[in-house]
């Protein structure tokens, strides 16, 4: 695990919380699944750029499809 591994796994958990919060507080299941996905999904890749793509992509999930 490198440390750009670690960085990813940081900053995409922590903003997946900050979905989960916002969603619960709103009644949006859109972001809090998607809080949910982005502190869950690290834990099954180990490639950086991996983590970063798919964390890029659940950030803007909320946006395009409202649950």
């Amino acid at each position: 695990m490198d440390i750009y591994h670690l960085f990813f796994v940081v900053i995409f958990g922590s903003i997946g919380l900050g979905y989960f919060v916002y969603g619960a507080r709103q009644s949006s299941p859109g972001f809090r699944l998607t809080g949910v996905a982005l502190m869950i999904y690290p834990y099954f890749f180990d490639s950086a750029w991996t983590l970063l793509a798919i964390g890029l992509g659940l950030l803007f999930l909320p946006r395009f499809i409202d649950l």
